[in-house]
């Protein structure tokens, strides 16, 4: 660096330092500037208290013109608060922002990993409604501060917001010992004139709240867990529990229920709602299952100088028992809750062997203080033993069928050419009609066990019974019990199968392939079976094994339980059943006149039709070929 390089930079430091010296603020300058700046400080601190009381100050100077001398003191403005009711069966906490409920445990229920369960918490809930006066000012009370006034007994809570010195809002809260019912009042005082005439008539509600997450079994729970809702007098209905949807329910409505599956957050009027609108999101979410909201409109009641309406809230247990209870003491048909249909017992027929046969089996068997898996066995055995005669009759059906087997091979014999297969199945009939077999002997008596076994593959993924209740290596019945499990995605395999094996869905599997080898032997009559008959018999239970692998292992473990009885059962019969007798009164019941039924009529009617067009179909090819 050259000496006029050096001498530059010499110069443009001193400029610098120079500067810097001669314009530094002084000691009075500096404590100017602080001094502007706390004012700052302080004029942002009151707008931050104003911004907090807009709604307030909207309410008393806007809002309220019935007394219109509004002191200032009655304007809210404090810190959002928490109070709580609880008894045995929950805790709820109430925020005196928006004088709402916030939080509510359940205290005898835990989640799949131990720790508390909630049905919503602070941030995945909003419930407010809107009241609008006579100039069109709205006000929505999830934005007010309330002030709590909370019972003696601590089991009632008042959250109160002042209008102005004789108008107010309450939310009434009232929690009673052992119950899952919280009553739930609004009463607006002394805003009758205050409110537009349709504010004065109807309340406008609006409730949001995101779902958590309870269960192991991401699946099944995404899978019951649906808005429900139920018309006054009528039915109850659901939205979709796979899609996103949003409806609006034009009639009167008892109660609406945001549910997954096993709980539930049920808001219940006392009269009814009416012009509900619900929309349910499916979240792919590992906290949360799906995203409710809805909208109604509540009559308003004028009892004095206060307009009323009233409800309650079910927060608990989707069981069948305790909510079936709930419309012990009502006759009047309009104000039957029906919740006990929040349990998904299957469609008409099902729901009623469920209602009628397994929940009271199922309730009796748990009296006798049995673990859970002992009562599925036992109730596992009770359904076989039902059942029995038809099964019975079934095999009977199959084993007349096979110790005519001989005969059959005969025919075939005798007629062994595809073009003679009319005349082959034509004396196959004709020897089941004279011998009194009916080929369909056997179906219906598996018929009439369907129902039964519907209505328990329905029972146990609802059976909140099961729920955290171990058996074996099952650590919870109403989940999948993985014996080995991987975090890997794998396309189609996780969707379908899932990231695990369950041991009781494997075990299942394994004897329905026995079963299905040991049936086929037993039902071999003779006749030639449909090409790849076998391999579809064989692929059923594999089926059953991928489309059950993340199902209840207490459903799992009943069809292991009972496939492996019917093999039992089935045994015991072929050594109980002289088949040498069996054949002897098939040989006599040939040497009797026997009328056909319509059936078998109908059925060789039709044989005959379909053989005669062969042979027309057979003669017409030939003479073209001519």
């Amino acid at each position: 660096m050259d000496k006029n390089s050096i001498t530059g930079l010499v110069l443009i430091a001193l400029v610098f330092f120079g500067f810097y010296y001669f314009t530094q603020p002084t000691q009075e300058q500096l404590q100017a500037q602080k001094a502007y700046q706390d004012s700052i400080a302080r004029v942002q601190q009151v707008y931050a208290e104003k911004a907090t009381a807009e709604v307030q100050k909207l309410s008393a100077e806007n809002f309220a013109f019935a007394d219109s001398a509004v002191a200032t003191d009655t304007l809210q403005v404090a810190q959002e608060e928490i109070v709580s009711l609880e008894n045995d069966e929950m805790r709820i906490d109430f925020s005196t922002k928006g004088g709402r409920m916030v939080k509510a445990e359940l205290k005898k229920h835990k989640r799949y990993d131990g720790t508390p369960l909630y049905l919503f918490r602070e941030g995945d809930t909003h419930f407010g409604i809107m009241l609008r006066n006579t100039k069109g000012v709205q006000m929505l009370t999830s934005e007010l501060m309330f002030s709590p006034i909370l019972s003696a007994d601590k089991r009632s809570l008042t959250m109160r917001y002042n209008v102005s010195a004789s108008q107010y809002v309450d939310f009434v809260y009232s929690l009673q010992d052992n119950q899952s019912l919280l009553k739930f009042d609004v009463a607006l005082v002394g805003m009758e004139q205050l409110l537009a005439r349709d504010a004065r008539e109807l309340l406008e509600f609006t409730w949001e709240a995101k779902i958590p997450r309870q269960e192991q079994g991401q699946g099944v729970e995404d899978r019951y867990a649906q808005i429900h809702y139920k018309y006054v007098g009528g039915d109850v209905e659901h939205l979709s529990e796979t899609e996103d949807e949003n409806k609006t329910v034009e009639d009167v409505v008892k109660w609406v229920a945001f549910k997954d599956q096993f709980f539930t957050t049920t808001l219940i009027a006392d009269q009814q709602i009416s012009d509900v609108r619900l929309s349910s999101k499916v979240l792919s979410d590992t906290a949360f299952v799906k995203d409710y909201s809805s909208a109604f409109y509540a009559p308003l009641t004028l009892k004095g100088n206060e307009l009323r309406s009233g409800f309650q809230f079910y927060l608990g247990a989707v069981d069948y028992s305790k909510l079936k209870v709930l419309d012990e003491n009502v006759k009047n048909n309009e104000q039957r809750l029906d919740m006990d249909k929040l349990v998904p017992l299957g469609w008409a027929l099902f729901r009623w062997v469920n209602q009628y046969f397994v929940i009271p089996l199922f309730n009796l068997l748990s009296s006798w203080s049995l673990s859970v898996g002992i009562i599925i066995l036992l109730l596992t055995v009770i359904v076989k033993l039902v059942l029995a005669p038809f099964t019975y009759k079934a095999f009977m059906s199959s084993a007349k069928m096979r110790v005519l087997r001989p005969q059959v091979q005969e025919i075939n014999q005798k007629y062994p050419n595809q073009d003679q297969m009319m005349e082959r199945q034509r004396a196959v009939m004709d020897l089941y009609s004279r011998a009194g077999v009916s080929p369909l002997g056997g179906c219906l008596p598996m018929l009439l066990q369907m129902p039964v076994l519907i209505a328990l593959f329905s029972f146990f993924p609802a059976a909140i019974e099961l729920r955290q209740h171990s058996f074996l290596w099952a650590n919870d019945l109403s989940t999948y019990d993985a014996i080995v499990s991987w975090d890997v995605h794998i396309p189609l395999v996780t969707n379908w199968f899932g990231n695990h094996i369950s041991l009781f869905c494997l075990l299942m599997t394994i004897v329905n392939v026995i079963y299905m080898k040991f049936s086929m032997e037993q039902q071999d009559t003779g006749q030639q079976q449909m090409p790849g008959m076998k391999i579809m018999m064989y692929l059923m239970p594999v089926m059953m094994l991928v489309f059950l692998n993340k199902y209840p292992s207490g459903l799992t473990y009943y069809y292991f339980i009972s496939t492996l009885i019917t093999i039992l059962m089935t045994i015991g019969f072929r050594y109980s059943v002289d088949e040498a007798a069996v054949l002897a009164q098939l040989e006599e019941n040939k040497k009797k006149p026997r009328k056909k039924s319509g059936f078998m009529a109908r059925l060789e009617e039709a044989q005959r039709l379909q053989q005669q067009q062969a042979r027309e179909r057979a003669k017409g090819g030939k003479g073209k070929r001519k």
